[in-house]
Protein backbone atom coordinates (compact mmCIF):
# COMPACT_ATOMS: atom_id res chain seq x y z
CA UNK A 1 0.00 0.00 0.00
CA UNK A 2 1.42 3.28 -1.25
CA UNK A 3 1.65 6.48 1.32
CA UNK A 4 -1.33 7.97 -0.99
CA UNK A 5 -3.76 5.38 -0.11
CA UNK A 6 -2.72 4.83 3.74
CA UNK A 7 -3.41 8.86 3.98
CA UNK A 8 -6.82 8.50 2.42
CA UNK A 9 -7.93 5.49 4.44
CA UNK A 10 -6.57 7.80 7.73
CA UNK A 11 -8.66 10.62 6.36
CA UNK A 12 -12.12 8.37 5.93
CA UNK A 13 -11.39 6.53 9.45
CA UNK A 14 -11.16 10.27 10.97
CA UNK A 15 -13.91 11.47 9.10
CA UNK A 16 -16.12 8.59 10.06
CA UNK A 17 -15.03 8.60 13.80
CA UNK A 18 -16.52 12.70 13.74
CA UNK A 19 -19.76 11.86 12.54
CA UNK A 20 -20.35 9.07 14.49
CA UNK A 21 -19.20 11.16 17.78
CA UNK A 22 -21.72 13.41 16.76
CA UNK A 23 -25.26 12.92 18.65
CA UNK A 24 -28.64 12.94 16.35
CA UNK A 25 -32.19 14.30 17.59
CA UNK A 26 -33.45 12.29 20.42
CA UNK A 27 -36.51 10.02 19.44
CA UNK A 28 -40.27 10.98 20.17
CA UNK A 29 -42.26 9.94 23.25
CA UNK A 30 -45.50 8.47 22.28
CA UNK A 31 -48.18 10.50 22.03
CA UNK A 32 -49.94 11.23 25.62
CA UNK A 33 -52.06 13.98 24.52
CA UNK A 34 -54.72 14.50 21.04
CA UNK A 35 -53.54 16.37 18.29
CA UNK A 36 -55.22 18.25 15.84
CA UNK A 37 -54.34 20.49 12.52
CA UNK A 38 -56.65 23.16 11.50
CA UNK A 39 -56.59 25.03 8.39
CA UNK A 40 -54.46 22.90 5.95
CA UNK A 41 -55.04 21.52 2.29
CA UNK A 42 -55.27 17.83 3.01
CA UNK A 43 -53.95 15.37 0.48
CA UNK A 44 -55.39 12.21 1.71
CA UNK A 45 -53.46 9.66 -0.18
CA UNK A 46 -56.50 7.90 -2.02
CA UNK A 47 -57.25 10.93 -4.55
CA UNK A 48 -59.22 12.96 -2.07
CA UNK A 49 -58.02 16.39 -1.43
CA UNK A 50 -59.66 18.36 1.30
CA UNK A 51 -59.87 21.94 1.32
CA UNK A 52 -59.32 23.77 4.73
CA UNK A 53 -59.05 20.56 6.67
CA UNK A 54 -59.50 19.23 10.21
CA UNK A 55 -57.12 16.16 10.85
CA UNK A 56 -57.20 14.66 14.08
CA UNK A 57 -55.47 12.23 15.77
CA UNK A 58 -55.33 10.90 19.66
CA UNK A 59 -53.03 7.47 21.02
CA UNK A 60 -51.12 7.41 17.41
CA UNK A 61 -54.25 6.91 15.83
CA UNK A 62 -56.08 9.31 13.30
CA UNK A 63 -59.60 10.05 15.07
CA UNK A 64 -61.01 12.28 12.64
CA UNK A 65 -60.37 13.78 8.24
CA UNK A 66 -62.90 16.38 7.67
CA UNK A 67 -63.33 20.10 6.40
CA UNK A 68 -63.71 22.89 8.90
CA UNK A 69 -67.40 23.86 9.79
CA UNK A 70 -68.09 19.64 9.44
CA UNK A 71 -68.94 18.22 12.98
CA UNK A 72 -66.42 16.42 14.43
CA UNK A 73 -66.72 12.75 15.44
CA UNK A 74 -64.31 13.59 18.95
CA UNK A 75 -64.10 16.44 21.71
CA UNK A 76 -61.67 18.71 19.68
CA UNK A 77 -61.73 20.70 23.04
CA UNK A 78 -59.44 17.93 24.64
CA UNK A 79 -57.11 18.34 21.66
CA UNK A 80 -54.08 20.50 20.99
CA UNK A 81 -54.54 22.73 18.25
CA UNK A 82 -51.60 23.33 15.45
CA UNK A 83 -52.37 26.13 13.00
CA UNK A 84 -51.47 24.98 9.25
CA UNK A 85 -53.58 27.46 7.56
CA UNK A 86 -52.06 28.27 3.97
CA UNK A 87 -50.12 24.65 4.56
CA UNK A 88 -50.87 21.19 3.01
CA UNK A 89 -50.87 18.02 5.27
CA UNK A 90 -49.81 14.61 3.62
CA UNK A 91 -49.83 11.08 4.35
CA UNK A 92 -46.11 9.79 5.63
CA UNK A 93 -44.72 8.70 2.71
CA UNK A 94 -42.89 5.31 2.58
CA UNK A 95 -39.52 4.50 0.51
CA UNK A 96 -39.73 1.56 -0.69
CA UNK A 97 -36.56 -0.73 -2.10
CA UNK A 98 -33.79 0.98 -0.09
CA UNK A 99 -30.57 0.56 2.17
CA UNK A 100 -31.17 3.05 4.27
CA UNK A 101 -29.76 2.24 7.88
CA UNK A 102 -27.79 -0.15 6.16
CA UNK A 103 -25.44 1.75 4.74
CA UNK A 104 -23.87 4.74 6.45
CA UNK A 105 -20.53 5.85 4.41
CA UNK A 106 -20.25 3.81 0.54
CA UNK A 107 -16.52 4.68 1.20
CA UNK A 108 -15.58 2.93 4.16
CA UNK A 109 -16.68 -0.24 4.18
CA UNK A 110 -17.12 -1.14 7.94
CA UNK A 111 -20.14 1.12 7.80
CA UNK A 112 -21.59 -0.78 5.10
CA UNK A 113 -23.61 -3.94 6.34
CA UNK A 114 -26.43 -4.30 3.24
CA UNK A 115 -24.77 -7.55 1.61
CA UNK A 116 -23.80 -11.32 3.25
CA UNK A 117 -21.56 -13.62 1.29
CA UNK A 118 -23.23 -16.58 -0.37
CA UNK A 119 -25.64 -16.48 -3.59
CA UNK A 120 -28.39 -18.24 -1.87
CA UNK A 121 -29.48 -16.43 1.48
CA UNK A 122 -33.26 -16.32 2.34
CA UNK A 123 -32.85 -16.14 5.90
CA UNK A 124 -30.81 -13.21 5.89
CA UNK A 125 -32.98 -10.27 7.61
CA UNK A 126 -31.65 -6.83 6.82
CA UNK A 127 -34.01 -5.58 10.06
CA UNK A 128 -31.44 -6.56 12.58
CA UNK A 129 -28.75 -4.78 11.08
CA UNK A 130 -30.71 -1.44 11.05
CA UNK A 131 -28.88 1.20 12.75
CA UNK A 132 -31.19 3.77 14.17
CA UNK A 133 -28.51 5.97 15.09
CA UNK A 134 -27.63 6.84 11.35
CA UNK A 135 -27.07 10.65 10.33
CA UNK A 136 -28.98 10.04 7.18
CA UNK A 137 -32.09 8.61 8.54
CA UNK A 138 -32.77 12.51 9.78
CA UNK A 139 -32.19 14.04 6.48
CA UNK A 140 -34.63 11.83 5.04
CA UNK A 141 -37.29 12.05 7.69
CA UNK A 142 -37.43 15.84 7.19
CA UNK A 143 -38.54 15.33 3.89
CA UNK A 144 -41.49 14.04 4.64
CA UNK A 145 -40.67 10.46 4.24
CA UNK A 146 -41.42 8.65 7.61
CA UNK A 147 -41.24 4.98 6.98
CA UNK A 148 -38.96 2.83 4.40
CA UNK A 149 -38.72 -0.79 3.28
CA UNK A 150 -35.06 -1.80 4.11
CA UNK A 151 -33.89 -4.20 1.88
CA UNK A 152 -30.87 -6.60 1.47
CA UNK A 153 -28.78 -6.92 -1.58
CA UNK A 154 -26.18 -9.00 -3.01
CA UNK A 155 -26.30 -12.72 -4.03
CA UNK A 156 -29.15 -14.51 -6.78
CA UNK A 157 -31.37 -14.75 -3.16
CA UNK A 158 -30.40 -11.64 -1.26
CA UNK A 159 -32.86 -12.14 2.59
CA UNK A 160 -35.52 -10.70 3.92
CA UNK A 161 -37.23 -7.07 3.80
CA UNK A 162 -38.88 -5.33 6.61
CA UNK A 163 -40.90 -1.70 7.01
CA UNK A 164 -39.44 0.55 9.91
CA UNK A 165 -40.56 3.85 11.12
CA UNK A 166 -37.69 6.29 11.16
CA UNK A 167 -37.57 7.60 14.64
CA UNK A 168 -36.57 5.10 17.17
CA UNK A 169 -34.02 3.82 19.78
CA UNK A 170 -33.40 0.51 17.99
CA UNK A 171 -34.20 -2.18 15.42
CA UNK A 172 -37.09 -3.76 18.08
CA UNK A 173 -38.65 0.01 18.22
CA UNK A 174 -38.21 0.73 14.55
CA UNK A 175 -39.80 -2.21 13.14
CA UNK A 176 -43.42 -1.62 11.65
CA UNK A 177 -43.81 -5.13 9.14
CA UNK A 178 -41.35 -7.62 10.05
CA UNK A 179 -39.71 -9.81 7.30
CA UNK A 180 -42.44 -9.16 4.53
CA UNK A 181 -40.77 -10.39 1.70
CA UNK A 182 -37.70 -12.21 -0.06
CA UNK A 183 -35.52 -10.30 -2.90
CA UNK A 184 -33.87 -11.82 -5.70
CA UNK A 185 -32.09 -10.67 -8.65
CA UNK A 186 -33.29 -12.42 -12.07
CA UNK A 187 -30.46 -13.54 -13.72
CA UNK A 188 -29.99 -11.34 -16.87
CA UNK A 189 -29.06 -13.25 -20.36
CA UNK A 190 -27.16 -10.51 -21.83
CA UNK A 191 -25.01 -8.61 -19.42
CA UNK A 192 -23.38 -4.57 -20.27
CA UNK A 193 -19.48 -5.00 -20.71
CA UNK A 194 -17.90 -1.83 -19.83
CA UNK A 195 -14.72 -2.21 -21.25
CA UNK A 196 -16.04 -2.73 -25.04
CA UNK A 197 -19.18 -0.64 -24.14
CA UNK A 198 -21.54 -3.62 -25.33
CA UNK A 199 -23.86 -6.36 -24.27
CA UNK A 200 -22.47 -9.60 -24.17
CA UNK A 201 -23.95 -13.04 -23.65
CA UNK A 202 -23.95 -14.01 -20.39
CA UNK A 203 -22.53 -17.61 -20.03
CA UNK A 204 -23.59 -18.10 -16.77
CA UNK A 205 -27.29 -17.45 -17.15
CA UNK A 206 -28.32 -21.27 -17.75
CA UNK A 207 -26.13 -22.21 -14.48
CA UNK A 208 -27.88 -19.51 -12.45
CA UNK A 209 -31.93 -20.40 -13.89
CA UNK A 210 -30.45 -24.20 -12.79
CA UNK A 211 -29.39 -22.79 -9.10
CA UNK A 212 -33.25 -20.85 -8.28
CA UNK A 213 -35.52 -23.80 -9.93
CA UNK A 214 -33.58 -26.21 -7.91
CA UNK A 215 -33.77 -24.36 -5.08
CA UNK A 216 -37.44 -23.45 -4.91
CA UNK A 217 -38.53 -26.92 -5.89
CA UNK A 218 -36.33 -28.45 -2.91
CA UNK A 219 -38.27 -25.67 -0.85
CA UNK A 220 -41.57 -26.38 -2.10
CA UNK A 221 -41.08 -29.98 -1.56
CA UNK A 222 -39.49 -29.18 1.59
CA UNK A 223 -43.14 -27.40 2.85
CA UNK A 224 -45.40 -30.10 1.58
CA UNK A 225 -43.85 -32.15 4.34
CA UNK A 226 -46.04 -33.01 7.20
CA UNK A 227 -42.51 -33.19 9.16
CA UNK A 228 -39.41 -32.89 8.27
CA UNK A 229 -36.26 -34.55 10.43
CA UNK A 230 -33.60 -31.20 10.16
CA UNK A 231 -34.80 -27.56 9.82
CA UNK A 232 -33.31 -25.81 7.21
CA UNK A 233 -33.67 -22.05 8.11
CA UNK A 234 -33.15 -21.21 4.63
CA UNK A 235 -36.30 -23.45 3.12
CA UNK A 236 -37.99 -21.98 6.25
CA UNK A 237 -37.51 -18.06 5.46
CA UNK A 238 -39.04 -18.78 2.12
CA UNK A 239 -42.30 -20.55 3.76
CA UNK A 240 -44.35 -17.15 3.69
CA UNK A 241 -43.63 -17.46 -0.19
CA UNK A 242 -45.43 -20.67 0.03
CA UNK A 243 -48.53 -19.74 2.19
CA UNK A 244 -48.71 -16.21 0.58
CA UNK A 245 -48.05 -14.48 3.72
CA UNK A 246 -44.69 -12.52 2.24
CA UNK A 247 -43.88 -11.28 -1.58
CA UNK A 248 -41.24 -12.08 -3.65
CA UNK A 249 -39.34 -8.90 -5.24
CA UNK A 250 -37.51 -9.52 -8.27
CA UNK A 251 -35.31 -7.04 -9.23
CA UNK A 252 -34.98 -7.16 -13.40
CA UNK A 253 -35.90 -4.22 -15.72
CA UNK A 254 -35.83 -5.72 -19.58
CA UNK A 255 -39.24 -6.92 -20.93
CA UNK A 256 -38.27 -10.45 -21.85
CA UNK A 257 -36.52 -10.91 -18.01
CA UNK A 258 -39.80 -9.48 -16.53
CA UNK A 259 -41.68 -11.85 -18.56
CA UNK A 260 -39.97 -14.44 -17.16
CA UNK A 261 -40.35 -13.64 -13.55
CA UNK A 262 -44.40 -13.64 -14.05
CA UNK A 263 -43.92 -16.86 -15.53
CA UNK A 264 -41.68 -18.16 -12.45
CA UNK A 265 -43.87 -16.82 -10.23
CA UNK A 266 -46.84 -18.37 -11.87
CA UNK A 267 -45.49 -21.69 -11.03
CA UNK A 268 -45.38 -21.91 -7.50
CA UNK A 269 -48.32 -19.11 -7.15
CA UNK A 270 -46.57 -16.25 -5.57
CA UNK A 271 -47.48 -13.17 -4.67
CA UNK A 272 -44.94 -10.85 -6.94
CA UNK A 273 -43.55 -7.72 -7.43
CA UNK A 274 -41.21 -6.80 -9.95
CA UNK A 275 -38.65 -3.91 -8.77
CA UNK A 276 -36.85 -1.32 -11.32
CA UNK A 277 -39.04 -2.61 -14.13
CA UNK A 278 -37.62 -0.10 -16.29
CA UNK A 279 -39.86 -1.60 -19.36
CA UNK A 280 -42.61 -2.97 -16.94
CA UNK A 281 -45.16 -0.03 -19.66
CA UNK A 282 -44.12 -2.76 -22.42
CA UNK A 283 -45.92 -5.20 -21.07
CA UNK A 284 -48.17 -3.86 -18.63
CA UNK A 285 -51.30 -5.83 -19.80
CA UNK A 286 -49.06 -8.81 -18.47
CA UNK A 287 -48.67 -7.49 -15.07
CA UNK A 288 -52.25 -6.37 -15.18
CA UNK A 289 -54.01 -9.81 -15.73
CA UNK A 290 -51.64 -11.08 -13.17
CA UNK A 291 -51.77 -8.68 -10.46
CA UNK A 292 -48.19 -8.04 -10.36
CA UNK A 293 -47.06 -5.15 -8.82
CA UNK A 294 -44.17 -2.43 -9.59
CA UNK A 295 -41.83 -0.66 -7.64
CA UNK A 296 -40.28 1.60 -10.06
CA UNK A 297 -36.52 3.36 -9.87
CA UNK A 298 -35.77 6.37 -10.28
CA UNK A 299 -37.66 8.58 -12.48
CA UNK A 300 -34.92 10.84 -13.18
CA UNK A 301 -32.47 8.90 -15.35
CA UNK A 302 -31.56 8.46 -18.78
CA UNK A 303 -32.82 5.43 -21.42
CA UNK A 304 -31.36 2.06 -21.18
CA UNK A 305 -31.16 2.25 -24.55
CA UNK A 306 -30.55 4.48 -28.05
CA UNK A 307 -33.81 4.07 -29.75
CA UNK A 308 -35.46 4.59 -26.51
CA UNK A 309 -37.49 8.20 -26.33
CA UNK A 310 -35.32 10.45 -24.06
CA UNK A 311 -37.83 11.11 -21.75
CA UNK A 312 -39.37 7.66 -21.29
CA UNK A 313 -38.13 7.03 -17.18
CA UNK A 314 -40.28 10.66 -16.57
CA UNK A 315 -43.14 9.07 -18.60
CA UNK A 316 -43.12 5.49 -17.10
CA UNK A 317 -45.36 6.35 -13.95
CA UNK A 318 -48.53 7.56 -15.87
CA UNK A 319 -48.09 4.73 -18.70
CA UNK A 320 -48.79 2.15 -15.93
CA UNK A 321 -51.20 4.38 -14.27
CA UNK A 322 -53.10 4.18 -17.73
CA UNK A 323 -52.68 0.45 -17.40
CA UNK A 324 -54.20 0.12 -14.43
CA UNK A 325 -51.39 -1.83 -12.66
CA UNK A 326 -50.40 -1.18 -9.15
CA UNK A 327 -47.26 0.66 -8.80
CA UNK A 328 -45.11 2.83 -6.34
CA UNK A 329 -42.25 5.54 -7.18
CA UNK A 330 -39.36 4.29 -5.85
CA UNK A 331 -35.23 5.50 -6.08
CA UNK A 332 -31.93 4.19 -5.96
CA UNK A 333 -29.48 4.32 -3.14
CA UNK A 334 -30.22 5.01 0.43
CA UNK A 335 -29.01 9.00 0.95
CA UNK A 336 -31.01 9.79 -1.88
CA UNK A 337 -34.48 9.09 -0.69
CA UNK A 338 -34.30 12.42 0.37
CA UNK A 339 -35.30 13.18 -2.90
CA UNK A 340 -38.22 10.77 -3.02
CA UNK A 341 -41.25 12.94 -4.06
CA UNK A 342 -39.30 15.19 -6.86
CA UNK A 343 -39.30 12.07 -8.48
CA UNK A 344 -42.92 11.56 -8.51
CA UNK A 345 -42.83 15.35 -8.97
CA UNK A 346 -40.80 15.04 -12.01
CA UNK A 347 -43.34 12.49 -13.52
CA UNK A 348 -46.23 14.99 -12.72
CA UNK A 349 -44.85 17.06 -15.75
CA UNK A 350 -44.77 14.57 -18.29
CA UNK A 351 -48.97 13.47 -17.37
CA UNK A 352 -49.07 12.01 -14.00
CA UNK A 353 -51.67 14.02 -12.20
CA UNK A 354 -50.75 15.69 -8.55
CA UNK A 355 -52.49 13.13 -6.25
CA UNK A 356 -51.82 10.36 -8.78
CA UNK A 357 -48.61 11.47 -7.95
CA UNK A 358 -48.98 11.51 -4.10
CA UNK A 359 -51.06 8.17 -3.98
CA UNK A 360 -47.42 6.78 -5.41
CA UNK A 361 -45.67 7.64 -2.99
CA UNK A 362 -48.02 6.56 -0.24
CA UNK A 363 -51.33 4.54 -0.57
CA UNK A 364 -49.50 2.79 -3.80
CA UNK A 365 -46.99 1.75 -1.74
CA UNK A 366 -48.50 0.47 1.74
CA UNK A 367 -50.42 -1.69 -0.77
CA UNK A 368 -47.33 -3.17 -2.05
CA UNK A 369 -45.42 -4.14 1.03
CA UNK A 370 -48.68 -4.96 2.56
CA UNK A 371 -49.11 -2.41 5.29
CA UNK A 372 -52.48 -0.80 3.82
CA UNK A 373 -54.25 -1.47 6.69
CA UNK A 374 -52.02 0.58 8.56
CA UNK A 375 -50.84 3.70 7.09
CA UNK A 376 -50.57 4.99 3.86
CA UNK A 377 -53.44 7.22 3.74
CA UNK A 378 -55.41 9.59 5.81
CA UNK A 379 -58.57 7.74 7.02
CA UNK A 380 -59.97 7.22 10.68
CA UNK A 381 -58.31 4.04 12.43
CA UNK A 382 -54.87 4.67 10.35
CA UNK A 383 -51.69 5.44 12.04
CA UNK A 384 -51.18 8.71 12.69
CA UNK A 385 -48.00 8.70 10.15
CA UNK A 386 -48.29 12.50 8.48
CA UNK A 387 -46.64 15.61 7.94
CA UNK A 388 -47.36 18.97 7.14
CA UNK A 389 -45.34 21.07 4.16
CA UNK A 390 -45.02 25.08 3.50
CA UNK A 391 -46.25 24.26 -0.32
CA UNK A 392 -45.94 21.41 -2.73
CA UNK A 393 -44.53 17.96 -1.59
CA UNK A 394 -43.12 17.99 -5.10
CA UNK A 395 -41.36 20.33 -5.81
CA UNK A 396 -38.03 21.39 -4.17
CA UNK A 397 -39.05 25.12 -4.56
CA UNK A 398 -41.95 25.46 -2.10
CA UNK A 399 -41.36 21.87 -0.26
CA UNK A 400 -40.13 22.74 3.38
CA UNK A 401 -41.92 20.35 6.00
CA UNK A 402 -42.91 22.10 9.41
CA UNK A 403 -43.98 19.23 11.16
CA UNK A 404 -43.74 15.69 10.98
CA UNK A 405 -45.81 13.17 13.68
CA UNK A 406 -44.90 9.15 13.45
CA UNK A 407 -47.79 7.08 15.01
CA UNK A 408 -48.80 10.42 16.43
CA UNK A 409 -45.13 11.38 18.26
CA UNK A 410 -44.27 14.67 16.98
CA UNK A 411 -41.02 13.67 15.31
CA UNK A 412 -38.30 16.21 16.03
CA UNK A 413 -37.16 17.44 12.08
CA UNK A 414 -33.60 18.76 12.81
CA UNK A 415 -30.77 17.19 11.08
CA UNK A 416 -27.19 17.18 10.93
CA UNK A 417 -26.93 19.06 7.39
CA UNK A 418 -29.62 22.22 8.94
CA UNK A 419 -26.85 22.54 11.80
CA UNK A 420 -23.95 22.67 10.13
CA UNK A 421 -25.57 25.33 7.99
CA UNK A 422 -26.62 27.13 11.22
CA UNK A 423 -22.92 26.58 12.08
CA UNK A 424 -21.56 28.28 9.11
CA UNK A 425 -24.17 30.47 8.53
CA UNK A 426 -22.56 32.72 11.65
CA UNK A 427 -19.33 32.68 10.06
CA UNK A 428 -20.69 35.28 7.49
CA UNK A 429 -22.81 37.24 9.32
CA UNK A 430 -21.73 40.30 10.80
Amino acid sequence: MNIKSILLAAGLLVQTAAVFAQAGPVPAKPQSKGTYLTGATAHLGNGQVIENSVIAFDKGKITFVGAAGQTPSVDLNAYTRVDAAGKHVYPGLIAPNTQLGLVEIEAVRATRDASEIGDLNPSIRALVAYNTDSHVIPTVRSQGILLAQIVPEGGRISGQSSVVQLDAWNWEDAAYHTDGGVHMSWPEQFRFNRFTDELVKNEGYAAAMQELEDFFKEAQAYHQKATVETRNLKFEAARGLYDGSKRLFIQTNSAKSIQQAVLFAQQYKFKLVIVGGRDAWLVSDLLKANNVAVILGSTQSLPATEDTDVDQPFKAPVLLQKAGVLYCIGHEGFWQQRNLAFQAGQAVGFGLSKEDAITALTLNTAKILGIENRTGSLEVGKDANLFVSEGDILDMRTSVVTHAFIQGRNVDLDNKQKALYRRFKQRYEK
